[in-house]
């Protein structure tokens, strides 16, 4: 248990849209070493996200990135999804329609749109004024998005691309077994999956012990600690993203509190 005051969660701040830029090209670049030297057969190796390849994978992120440059392909493949792939949420299947969209690219080009898509797409993103973001909302498209921390474009934009890309380097790292190199920007990036799960925390206390580079220790709500919890920093937010943690997760104390913690879910 702690014996000095620890930061809390609820009070880390929101990513400024300078640092947000930064942060995503970080992670762009971070996502094109890990596709570097990715051999034929790695491409065909199935995820952690349920039905899709690395190469599946790989399209979708392009999608994303494309999508900020044409944001007229974003509006046509959430149309295109409700039709295609009814059975589907609307967001599961706009995506699934990004990855529809490159079934015939060959994965060295996949990797070269993103190396030419990935930077227009933060340049696309500063040019619209935040203020003009903000007032964007996603649920006219993505019903789904009035559950995240902010329905907005700017949110879209500012962390959840750039978490949605983390996110899946870790898939892509898992399935190939390459390593996962991380980096100063990818604290950024757990810290804000932290603010986004303290925001919507109405568990108990819980103290956080997160080890790894990108790991460090803070509360969760307010008070005495009811929980301890100690894992590595990937391994919870695999957990918070609904995929198996591959690495254990301790949680000490209050049952209540424990399965409040084991049940917690953080859009990515």
């Amino acid at each position: 248990m702690p014996t000095t005051a620890l930061p809390f969660a609820l009070d880390i701040p929101r990513t400024h849209p300078l640092r947000a830029r930064a942060v995503n090209a970080a992670e762009v670049r971070a996502m094109l070493a890990a596709l570097d030297g990715l051999s034929p057969g790695d491409w065909s190796l199935g995820t952690a996200c349920e039905g899709w390849t690395v190469r599946d994978v790989v399209s979708h992120v392009v999608g994303q990135y494309e999508e900020l440059v044409r944001p007229w392909l974003l509006i046509g493949r959430a149309l295109l999804g409700r039709r295609r792939h009814p059975r589907l949420s609307p967001l599961d299947a706009h995506n699934q329609c990004q990855v529809d969209a490159r079934r015939s690219v060959p994965p060295h080009e996949l990797v070269g749109l993103l190396s030419r898509f990935g930077p227009q797409g933060i340049r696309a993103a500063r040019r619209m004024p935040v203020g003009v973001r903000r007032r964007i909302p996603l649920s006219p498209l993505f019903p789904e998005s009035k559950e995240l921390a902010e329905n907005s474009m700017d949110y879209l934009a500012r962390v959840l691309i750039t978490r949605d890309t983390w996110m899946h380097r870790v898939d892509i790292c898992d399935a190939t077994g390459r390593e996962l190199v991380l980096h100063e920007h990818d604290k950024e990036v757990v810290g804000q999956v932290l603010l986004d799960l303290a925001l919507d925390w109405s568990g108990p206390p819980v103290f956080l012990d997160l080890s790894g580079p990108a790991g460090g220790r803070w509360m969760l709500g307010r008070g005495t600690p009811a929980v301890v919890v100690q894992a590595d920093a990937v391994t919870l937010m695999r957990h918070l993203s609904g995929r198996p943690p591959l690495g254990g997760i301790g949680c000490e104390g209050d049952p209540v509190g424990t399965a409040a913690v084991m049940a917690a879910r953080v859009p990515f």
